[in-house]
């Protein structure tokens, strides 16, 4: 059943249509990238008087940049530690020699994710899975699916393996178009080069004690399996939705709207203590690597998993109930 499950989402062309979109956007924002940062290279070399390009005297330019900026006694303090915890930051990288900055096929791959797990990768889950049951009762298909002497829950569970294997597929295109993409305009795979993780934010203080180096490509199956943690999550609560629902427009509709509101309620209601419960405000797991990110206070990298997962498991909890009780004679 799983496979036949399989061949369905395969049949509807829906994985042509999300590597298009996704080659649109890949190739969007790397030209995008390599764009500013010639352009950063052509101004430093005209305000230094034509000295070459080098990495530390620009990042050391950023520095002085990002310290101008939290000199300003007109921005929010958010914001201020914010621009404080980025200076701390790019100081342990010039003190031990890590080029933060030069662009490369590996570097671009991990921004793509950073940017795209809260709205534009949830959003690819949704086009994959919102119509992965909703469509069956929309079109009347579901009476036929359930003639079969297969109880219920096993047609559910079928449906739902079948999209944890396109949603482990669908991650694994992200890694590979983000990849080539940026290699076509960079260059340069930049897989060998160092990383540093493991900052931590103390009392708003960013330390750098429990910091490690590791490859570029360790740093990448690092944030690529936060991401497939993240996509199974967003999948689970899709399928919910598409049980629920009886069309596929109504279940991304509905998605969508979480998934924006989820961000005005983060930037206007921070202080709210529920809002740190909600989905949404917990998907952005690979920013936690960093460091610099703690959208409310109390929020850990710990503790958003243990939230996207309870999350999930309560999803699958009530598509199970829901759909084994829903009627299909209707």
């Amino acid at each position: 059943m799983t496979q036949n499950e399989v061949m369905k989402i395969l049949l509807k062309k829906k994985m042509l249509l999300i590597v298009f979109l996704l080659l649109i956007f890949v190739s969007l924002f790397s030209y995008g990238q390599k764009y500013s940062y010639d352009r950063t290279i052509q101004q430093f070399e005209a305000e230094s008087g034509g000295v070459a390009y080098d990495w530390e005297a620009l990042t050391t330019q950023r520095l002085s940049d990002l310290e101008e900026r939290s000199g300003n006694e007109l921005i929010p303090e958010e914001v201020r530690a914010s621009i404080d915890r980025e200076i701390q930051q790019l100081n342990y990288f010039i003190e031990n020699d890590i080029n933060p900055i030069t662009p490369t096929a590996s570097k671009f791959n991990v921004e793509f994710v950073e940017q795209g797990i809260t709205l534009f990768i949830p959003l690819l889950i949704a086009i994959l899975a919102a119509d992965l049951v909703s469509s069956e009762f929309s079109k009347k298909t579901i009476k036929i699916l359930l003639t079969r002497a297969v109880p219920r829950w096993k047609v559910l569970l079928s449906k739902y393996i079948a999209l944890l294997i396109m949603t482990t597929l669908l991650v694994f295109i992200i890694g590979i178009i983000s990849t080539l993409v940026a290699y076509f305009f960079f260059q340069e795979w930049g897989f060998s080069e160092p990383v540093v993780t493991g900052f931590s934010l103390f009392e708003g203080t960013l330390s750098s004690d429990s910091t490690i180096l590791i490859s570029r490509f360790q740093y990448t199956l690092l944030i690529y399996s936060l991401l497939w943690f993240v996509s199974i999550i967003v999948a689970s609560i899709t399928l919910l939705i598409s049980v629920v629902v009886d069309n596929s427009s109504s279940a991304i509709g509905i998605l969508m709207a979480s998934l924006i509101g989820g961000q005005f309620l983060q930037f206007f209601l921070s202080e709210w203590d529920l809002v740190k419960y909600f989905f949404v405000t917990n998907l952005d797991l690979t920013r936690y690597l960093t460091g610099s990110y703690q959208p409310i206070e109390g929020m850990s990298l710990n503790f958003s998993i243990l939230i996207l997962s309870a999350w999930a498991l309560l999803s699958l909890l009530i598509s199970f109930i829901v759909f084994n009780r829903k009627d299909v004679l209707v």
